[in-house]
């Protein structure tokens, strides 16, 4: 039946659904998690990062976390595809603000913007919808939020462990823990995740900081999240 239906976003199926929208939604749903925590004194980030094979060399370059501008940055969830096509309008859009009024672009009307132009392909025939979520973090009044896989789950345990006066460590010592609770993988490694934050500096200024796989590494034995590795004998 749905066949009928889903060669367009401007077709409503007879029970008044739109298939397109539903198969983006259902491939965020399938993406690894990605965790965002305010602190009194940072934003913390964490994403899963899927490993399809351990035949496969791990990939050293970011996947889930992006820097938009000095003092945004997001976490993806989706279609990787599609979040370069969008992360790259959200930098243009940053950086002709930053050039037309020489201030940085207010976070939540960077968010807006981006969502008019997502909002704007589930409008016309030919185009389908963006599979991808964003969590974004910059200097602003937000506190905890969770996309992805598991996201239900993620934001239940955000509402019960969550603090208005947490620090940026004890924000992320919830972020690892939350995903290691989520996650599909029985196991939490620095291979699997990516780990973000946004911070403000002693001398004023806003800083985006993403940690090395070895920083992770030690981070998820501080906290008691992972197992050490075995030593070889």
């Amino acid at each position: 039946m749905s066949r009928r239906y889903d060669s367009r976003t401007t077709i409503f199926s007879p029970e008044g659904r739109l298939y397109q929208v539903e198969y983006a939604m259902e491939a965020i749903g399938n993406a690894g998690s990605a965790i965002g925590i305010l602190s009194k004194d940072g934003v913390v980030l964490i994403g899963e990062k899927k490993v399809t094979s351990k035949l496969l060399q791990t990939s050293t370059s970011s996947e889930k976390m992006y820097k938009i501008d000095d003092h945004v940055a997001c976490a993806v969830a989706g279609i990787m595809s599609d979040a370069n096509i969008l992360i790259n309008t959200a930098r243009v859009q940053a950086q002709r603000y930053t050039f037309m009024y020489q201030e940085p672009m207010p976070v939540e009307q960077l968010v807006q913007s981006l969502c008019d132009t997502k909002q704007g392909y589930t409008q016309f025939g030919g185009l389908r919808p963006f599979g991808v979520s964003f969590l974004f973090a910059g200097w602003d009044k937000n506190h905890a939020a969770a996309v992805g896989a598991n996201n239900q789950a993620a934001q239940s345990l955000l509402k019960q462990d969550y603090k208005e006066d947490a620090t940026r460590e004890e924000a992320v010592e919830l972020a690892l823990k939350i995903l290691s609770k989520t996650m599909d993988s029985t196991s939490l490694t620095s291979e699997k995740l990516e780990l973000a934050e946004v911070f403000l500096t002693p001398s004023g200024t806003v800083k985006y900081h993403v940690h090395s796989p070895d920083s992770l590494t030690k981070l998820l034995l501080k906290h008691g999240v992972t197992q050490p590795a075995a030593e070889s004998s």
